[in-house]
């Protein structure tokens, strides 16, 4: 493994944002101690608009922008298919943020008439525009442990996160997996991987449909397998932490398991 290519699908949204990030994740990465045997991958970012650049990427982001629009010009531009192949066939590493959150569940509540096609593969029903209107958007501290558990090479602070939502979705239920269900192994369980407290009460009433408990908040950052899902916008921050870990998570993953 000696280069890795990140795709940003850059059809609507904040993709220059994340590809940015990415970029300077991967000169993070490249100037940190490790600990691992084998020198770090080179790392490249690219736009991706056809199906030739997705087959290009090892991972993909699915940037915050307009779920429907998104979906809209992948179906028109016959991006659809090859995306929920890598999704769920090729199950390669992905992550939505915010917008590639909502198409990568399997459902979502709220849509506009008519519905949007989702991409799918991440088991969970969202809850789009929850927190509202985007003059409602809001930034606020978020506890991710998960960047604190040593997880990959590189350990990062333990500082709350900068969480940008605007018309953010939330993960309203996780949805149950049934053996033989060739999208998702039996075993693949949705992994919460953070909340945000407090702010359920804050919504609208009737909203939202979450039958969460308040004191538990709300879900808005979860990894099922191949797949990790944001409501929030970390590409609108300069806080690499998030892309850092993710980046690790793909090497990884690129990383073939020594037989024993």
């Amino acid at each position: 493994m000696s280069s890795l290519t990140i795709g940003v699908l850059a059809l609507q949204g904040g993709f220059h944002e994340h590809v940015e990030l990415v970029r300077k994740a991967a000169v993070y990465l490249a100037t940190a101690e490790s600990s691992a045997p084998n020198p770090r991958p080179e790392i490249t970012a690219i736009e991706v608009r056809t199906e030739a650049e997705l087959r290009s990427c090892d991972a993909l982001i699915i940037p915050g922008g307009e779920s429907t629009t998104i979906s809209f010009i992948a179906a028109q531009s016959g991006l659809m298919e090859p995306l929920k192949e890598f999704v769920k066939v090729d199950r390669k590493p992905v992550w939505g943020t915010c917008a590639g959150a909502i198409l990568l569940a399997d459902e979502a509540n709220a849509t506009k008439k008519g519905g949007q096609e989702l991409i799918g593969g991440l088991g969970v029903r969202v809850h789009r525009n929850h927190f509202g209107r985007q003059i409602e958007s809001f930034v606020a501290d978020l506890d991710l442990p998960f960047l604190t558990q040593g997880d990959g090479n590189t350990k990062t602070a333990s500082s709350p996160y900068p969480g940008v939502f605007i018309r953010a979705p939330i993960v309203e239920e996780i949805l149950s997996t049934e053996a033989g269900d060739s999208d998702k192994p039996a075993s693949s369980a949705v992994e919460v991987l953070a909340v945000l407290p407090g702010r359920k009460t804050k919504a609208a009433e009737g909203v939202s449909q979450s039958t969460a408990d308040d004191s538990v908040g709300d879900i808005v950052a979860v990894r099922q397998q191949n797949i990790f899902a944001t409501s929030f916008h970390p590409e609108l921050t300069d806080d690499v932490r998030i892309h850092v870990w993710w980046l690790e998570q793909v090497m990884k993953a690129a990383t073939p398991t020594s037989s024993a």
